[in-house]
């Protein structure tokens, strides 16, 4: 039976309208009519199993369709098994959850991964299936129901650019399959992989070099642009597209409504180009975009690109063909950063200005730490405008979050130094790149109350952007470093281990205990929360920066419906002085004191 046939007035409804878009696209990008009727098939047989509760959900967020930029969207992003154990051990944390209010869980890689190298979950051998470690499907579809109760929706990573060496795919390729080699990139000599690396950046240059790996038991070169044990999709092959768009459908079956697309920038390769950003991933990304609206609209895509502002309007596609709904703020994160350590925040306010002028689609979720690293891209040219050495500001940058410049109160540690280019990223948790481990190691509560002013003004400036907030998980307690990673064989060689610790549920006993570390982050989330009930934080709302006449103090203005709200942010560690000048129609002149890394909400 044909997939016209089985599916219902709904769907039909749903891919007439978008039938000849996807045509276009898949046609112009594979010319295979077979491969698009068996992605039609699927999409069908998607919509056919997707459960009735589910159904509903999309029926509501097909009348709310920015139900995920509303002003009390409020997220946080952990490890599963660090917070709590299994998927079920997790459903059994609820609570917890919703005593901060959440409205969205990011979970890191549960699917089916190999041990113990599988960087983080990122290396999937089964797209279909939950690894053994965390549970089983049932489980997560239980758990993803009793979060939709608790208003909570949940994010997945979809891994799109590779599988792991040990999924089936790339078993199959290594006993000499021809049919699923062509799932890859896979070569005799090295003629083509030569001509590859004449123009393609290496990812991890020291850790993982080079953008092929010699498989012995094949006898080729498969590109593997990350390690060598996360092998990259050729999206070339029609067949590629079709499964992975039929495990995205999959997953959003089993209650998954957030898909955070890992990597999406990379998953066209064409020789004689940077392999990056190339028009044939926004098809692609497009094409995921109209099955999920066809079978289950409730379903959003997050993108992760890690490019330069100017890429990423792209990624949102337009209002009449739209691709991600939502980007992770990855340059803001970095310029926050980097302005807490300097005092000087005209990097961040350019970067906040390019980020606002892009269109009203373009929508962002906010963080300040994620479970990768903090990699140094800020915008060099920008930089040199205001006499920045982009290369010196970056190695002071890295050297002092892992405390090695003299001043310096962080505590964090380096991953993957490259001493050819000089470049580095930084690790550590919130708090204690902020200063709070080092103050609470040396007992010094001068020293901890101001960490504590640097790590709530970060999370206040965070929050005030355009986008909605999402935590790390431990943040909200103030969680420290987990150094004890370098006693643990299988993790002590990725120093991003250093905060991906497991959940300190003692600590957390203390968060409504007055007078405790944990409990002045605990109310300072609910400050964030209270925040953002306003109606200057609607998803309508104009929101710019402001000159404060002063470097060292970052200021936005959100306006919205007749209210105005001035978010002034005090970047350094000395009390300043504020000053904004008026403009007709949104504000007036004013004045302001800040103490030092003091967050002020003024109402206007």
């Amino acid at each position: 039976m044909g997939y016209a046939a089985q599916a219902d007035d709904v769907f039909r409804t749903r891919l007439a309208e978008r039938s000849d878009e996807l045509d276009q696209l898949f046609m112009g990008l594979y010319d295979d009519q077979s491969a698009l009727d068996a992605l039609k098939e699927a999409m069908a047989e998607a919509y056919a199993a997707r459960p009735g509760d589910l159904r509903e959900l999309d029926e509501a967020r097909e009348a709310d369709p920015e139900w995920y930029k509303r002003g009390d969207m409020f997220g946080m992003t952990m490890y599963s098994d660090l917070f709590a154990g299994s998927l079920n051990a997790l459903a059994d944390r609820i609570p917890y959850l919703q005593e901060q209010q959440l409205t969205y869980l990011h979970l890191m890689p549960i699917l089916q991964m190999p041990h113990p190298h599988n960087d983080g979950g990122y290396a999937v051998e089964d797209f279909d299936n939950v690894d053994p470690a965390f549970g089983t499907n049932e489980d997560l579809a239980a758990l993803t129901a009793k979060l939709r109760k608790a208003g909570i929706s949940l994010c997945l990573d979809f891994v799109m650019n590779h599988t792991a060496s040990t999924h089936r795919w790339a078993k199959r390729a290594q006993e000499g399959d021809p049919e699923y080699q062509s799932y890859y990139f896979c070569y005799d000599d090295r003629t083509v992989p030569d001509q590859f690396d004449g123009t393609v950046p290496q990812v991890f240059p020291s850790a993982a070099p080079g953008n092929f790996s010699w498989n012995e038991q094949m006898g080729k070169w498969v590109m593997t642009q990350f390690y060598p044990f996360q092998w990259d999709l050729n999206y070339r092959n029609p067949k590629v597209l079709v499964a992975m768009l039929s495990s995205a459908m999959h997953l959003a079956n089993l209650g998954v409504e957030v898909l955070r697309l890992d990597a999406v920038p990379y998953i066209w390769k064409q020789l004689g180009t940077n392999c990056r950003n190339l028009p044939q991933v926004h098809a692609i990304v497009r094409m995921l975009r109209i099955a999920l609206e066809c079978v289950c609209p409730a379903v959003v895509l997050k993108g992760e690109v890690v490019m330069a502002p100017k890429e990423l309007a792209a990624y949102f596609g337009t209002p009449e063909k739209p691709e991600c709904h939502m980007l992770y703020n990855v340059s803001m994160m970095v310029n926050l950063w980097s302005a807490l350590a300097n005092g000087d925040t005209r990097l961040l306010k350019a970067q906040t200005d390019a980020l606002n002028a892009l269109p009203p689609n373009c929508w962002f979720v906010n963080y300040l730490r994620c479970h990768d690293d903090i990699g140094w891209g800020l915008d060099e040219d920008k930089e040199r405008e205001l006499g920045i050495d982009p290369l010196e500001h970056k190695e002071f940058l890295y050297h002092f979050y892992e405390g090695a410049v003299p001043g310096s109160w962080a505590m964090g540690e380096l991953y993957n130094y490259d001493a050819a280019s000089s470049d580095a990223r930084s690790c550590g948790t919130t708090a204690s790149l902020c200063g709070v481990e080092r103050a609470v190691i040396t007992h010094d509560k001068p020293a901890l109350e101001t960490a504590v002013s640097r790590d709530l003004l970060m999370h206040k400036a965070m929050a005030f952007l355009r986008g909605f907030p999402m935590l790390s998980c431990g943040d909200e307690i103030a969680q420290l470093n987990g150094w004890d990673y370098k006693e643990d064989p299988d993790r002590v060689e990725d120093s991003r281990n250093l905060h991906r610790s497991r959940f300190d549920w003692g600590k957390a006993a203390l968060r409504t205990q007055p007078g405790t570390l944990q409990n002045r982050l605990w109310d300072g989330m609910a400050e964030l929360r209270s925040m953002r009930d306003d109606p200057c934080f609607a998803p309508d709302a104009w929101v710019s920066t402001w000159d404060a006449h002063n470097d060292g103090v970052f200021a936005l203005v959100r306006k919205s419906h007749g209210e105005t709200l001035v978010g002034l942010f005090n970047f350094t560690g000395q009390a300043q002085h504020a000053w904004l000048g008026g403009s007709d129609g949104i504000m007036g002149p004013m004045d302001a004191d800040l103490g030092a890394y003091e967050a002020k909400l003024v109402r206007r």
